[in-house]
Order: C-alpha cells, then structure tokens, then sequence
C-alpha cells in the first residue's frame, strides 16, 4: 500500500513550478471555469486550451487521467442529470458536464506536479482553519487504507459467493458500501480518541 501521490513521476516544467504559483493558477481557472454562462459557448475553449496547456507541460499520462476519471464521472453524470428534470434547464446539462471535467482536469495536474504535502504546507501559509487542514491531512492518509479494506471485503464476499447473477453482484456491492461505512466510522472514532489522548485538540 502506498499514499496517493507518492508514486514515481517524470520531471516535467510544472513540477519545478513553485507550488503557489501553480495553485493560484489552478483556481484561478477553475474560478474562471465556473462563472462560465449556463449554456456552452465559444468560452468554453479558453479553459480547454489553458488546460490542454498545461497538460503538455505537465507530461501526465492519459491513462493517469482516464483511471480517476472513470470514477468520478458517475458523480457528475449523477449530478448533471438533475438539471434534465426540467425542460427548461436541459441546455445547463452540457454545461455541467463540461464545468465539471473541467475542474477535475485541472485538479488533477495540480495533484500530479504537487505533491500533497507542498499543498497543504502553502495552505497553512495561507492560514487556513487548521481543523480544515487536519481533516486534508487524515483523508489523504486514510483512504488508501479504506480502499484496501474494501478489496478485502470484495475478495472476501466474492469468495463465498458462487453465482454470477447481476442481482447478487448489485446486492453484495450494497452490503460491502454498508459494512465499509460502518468500519470507517468506527476507525474514525477509535482516531479521534487517540488523538486526544494524546493532546490533540
């Protein structure tokens, strides 16, 4: 198991950028991205092209981008779809779509050419509520953990299931969601109180 972030990646322009200049300019964009009109126009190609841009110097891998993409796709999809309901908000659907990608696109080149803890060391620069920088701190540390467990749980289940019917598979993916938020707020809890025994306020 590693953390998130740490593997090895090629040294590329944005990497040698220092990291609050990168972070300026990445919520910059994605400020800039989200005051964008509700309907897509022609200035939906300024922050395709600056993040085409900084992809290029980046030299992230497609497929680095393609695997975390994947996932968060359902969330937004999930999301864009509510603007569907009403007929009159349907053009907000492209919209969204591409407000979304957008900002995770430039998301994910700040995570590639900053390492995590360069990020939350300029946050504190910024003096940023410290509990909010704790929370950053633990979430990063611990969902490689709760990820490995709900493998475990996955093989666990797979191994004690013998039928390939999709209803199963759906009803087992309920129940390992539901076991796993359980287990992590137990593990939350059980954190918390070594924390403050051990001063932590």
């Amino acid at each position: 198991m590693h953390l998130p972030g740490t593997e090895r990646r090629p040294p590329s322009f944005l990497s040698r950028t220092p990291p609050r200049l990168k972070i300026v300019a990445i919520l910059l964009l994605i400020l800039f991205t989200a005051l964008l009109p509700r309907e897509a126009n022609k200035l939906y190609i300024l922050p395709t092209l600056a993040l085409i841009l900084f992809w290029g110097l980046s030299r992230m891998p497609l497929k680095f981008v393609l695997r975390r993409l994947i996932v968060v796709e359902v969330f937004i999809i999930s999301i864009a779809l509510l603007s569907l309901i009403r007929p009159a908000s349907r053009p907000i659907f492209i919209s969204a779509l591409l407000k979304s990608n957008l900002c995770v696109l430039a998301m994910l080149v700040l995570t590639w050419t900053t390492p995590f803890q360069e990020i939350l060391s300029e946050l504190r620069r910024w003096r940023l509520p410290s509990v909010m920088l704790t929370t950053l701190a633990l979430m990063y540390r611990y969902v490689p953990v709760l990820a490995e467990e709900a493998g475990r749980m996955s093989r666990a289940r797979a191994s004690r299931s013998f039928s390939s019917r999709r209803r199963l598979s759906w009803n087992n993916l309920a129940l390992i969601i539901g076991q796993l938020f359980i287990r992590s707020a137990e593990r939350a809890e059980r954190i918390y109180l070594a924390m403050c025994a051990r001063g932590w306020k």
